[in-house]
């Protein structure tokens, strides 16, 4: 088998998600800030949209969908929200009138 992703799924080779193959498991030193996860439309993508969620992941988008002839692919980008928390609104400057 091998451990290149597989286009079809989105996934990774055995080490996948989140581990680095060559170390037997050791999780990977960090995560992705965004990713794009596709696959056929079926409960497995589910499965792996509720996973990225469980990690800590926010949805970025729509999904997208297109039809191979044969079955129903989708892609969902997912994204790690930024930790720098915000403290409130961001002021935003006022435009000077200057008088004609």
């Amino acid at each position: 088998m091998s451990d290149a992703p597989d286009p079809t799924t989105g996934t990774g080779g055995p080490g996948d998600p989140g581990t680095d193959p060559g170390t037997g498991g050791t999780p990977e030193p960090e995560r992705l800030r965004y990713r794009l996860l596709t696959g056929p439309d079926d409960r497995t993508f589910c499965e792996r949209i509720s996973a990225a969620l469980d990690e800590g992941y926010v949805l970025h988008g729509g999904p997208a969908a297109t039809f191979d002839g044969t079955r129903v692919i989708v892609a969902q980008a997912v994204v790690l929200p930024d930790p720098t928390p915000t403290t409130g609104p961001v002021p935003v400057p006022r435009a000077q009138v200057v008088p004609a």
